[in-house]
Parts: structure tokens; sequence; C-alpha cells
């Protein structure tokens, strides 16, 4: 019944999408999902997006965008307010961080979504990073990439909602808090991965799935999201 009730409540959100009136998601002008002026701010090309400071073990961070106006509203839109058609230009800027990430070196590779609390994903109706981390990958599969997606990381109990906490209070409250179950450790063991979000902040998120796959066996040198916030370096040595 979870499963179903989750199902409905995801099609009743799309439902509600297409009945929202037809106003720019970035920035309520306009009449299109996203208008030209919002929808360039998700189309500069990856770049690094270290924070600062760098919690121990983060994988490479790279984002499309700096979290901020048009690129924070639609963000918003896609998790918290049913815009879920938002997975199309918000999902084509998650896959140019996922092959900047890869650096075009051949082979398969797997997107790891940072999971979200089941809480949340109940409240609703939909899991954002997930839908974004497949979109991303079947827009790279047609280019003809080897790319394939794996929702393996699972939250501990342990976890609170992290806004508002600091870089400090972040990594406290991740550390140890994301594991793989036993049972699909073998979807990522010896894989190469790349860990995706929607926006890396602190980076304490990126670090604690990279620890909790590498803790099975998975390859997890880089990371991608659609945006990062301005506590970020060019390298993790500034």
């Amino acid at each position: 019944m979870t499963g179903a009730l989750q199902a409905l409540r995801t099609a009743l959100a799309g439902l509600a999408d297409l009945a929202l009136p037809c106003v720019c998601a970035g920035c309520g002008a306009g009449a299109a999902l996203l208008c030209l002026s919002c929808r360039l701010a998700l189309e500069g090309p990856a770049r690094p997006a270290w924070p600062d400071p760098v919690p121990p073990g983060l994988p490479q961070p790279w984002a499309v965008a700096a979290y901020g106006g048009p690129v924070r509203a639609a963000l918003i839109a896609h998790k918290e307010n049913g815009r879920l058609a938002l997975v199309g230009p918000l999902g084509e800027a998650l896959a140019r961080s996922v092959r900047a990430a890869s650096d075009g070196r051949p082979g398969p590779v797997l997107l790891v979504p940072a999971p979200s609390r089941p809480a949340a994903v109940r409240a609703r109706g939909h899991d954002p990073t997930v839908r974004l981390a497949r979109r991303a990958a079947s827009l790279l599969r047609a280019t003809g990439a080897d790319v394939g997606t794996a929702a393996v990381l699972r939250v501990g109990a342990q976890l609170v909602d992290q806004a508002g906490l600091t870089a400090v209070q972040r990594a406290a409250n991740l550390a140890g808090a994301l594991r793989v179950p036993s049972r699909l450790a073998p979807l990522v063991v010896g894989r190469r991965v790349v860990v995706v979000d929607d926006l890396v902040t602190t980076g304490s998120t990126l670090a604690e799935a990279a620890r909790a796959l590498r803790a099975c066996g998975a390859l997890v040198e880089t990371s991608a999201v659609v945006a990062a916030t301005s506590r970020r370096t060019s390298s993790p040595s500034q």
C-alpha cells in the first residue's frame, strides 16, 4: 500500500503541475515552464564546486550553476511545489555535471542519488533526486554513454532535517547516517560511481554518501550536482 500511495501522490503532483498557471518557475513571469533568461542560468558549463572547508572524503563535486535566484527557485519548485516537469531542464543540467565528473573516461558509470529522508519523500509524493538522476542517465545514454542508476543508499533513523544547520552540525548529523543494505551492495561493488544530488552546500551529504559506498566496494572519485552555494572554492587546496 505504501508504494501505491506514493505513486498516487506522484501522479497527483503531476496533475497539479499541469493545472498550475503557466508561469516561469524561476522568476514567476512569462508563459513557459522556464523563461529563456532563467533557462540560460542552468546552461553554463560544469565547473569544480569544492565547498570551503572541504569535508574529509568528499569526491570532487561538479556543478553547472550557482544556487541562487532562478536556479534556487526552480530547484525548490521541483522538489517541494509539484513542478515535476522541471525534471527536464534540471536533468539536462545534471547530465552536464555528470559528463564533466566522468571526465570522458570510457566504461560504464553508475549514478547513485543521495537519499532523502523517508518522511520527506512521503510528504512530497516523490523523490526529486532519484528523478533527476534517472533523467540525467537517460539523456546521457541517448548520446551513447554507458550510464545507469542505482538508488542503493538508505538513511539511518538518527538523521534530522538539515535546513538551518551549520557546516559542523551537518557533518555531525550525517556522520555514519547513510548505509548500503547488504542485499543491494552487489549492485555497486567494483563499479565506478558518481554520487549525484540537486545541490552542494557544505559537501557533508556527498562525503557521507561516498563513505557508505566505498565501504561496500564502490569506486567513488567524483560527484555531480545541478547547483552549488557560494561557500565554495575552485580547488580543495584553496
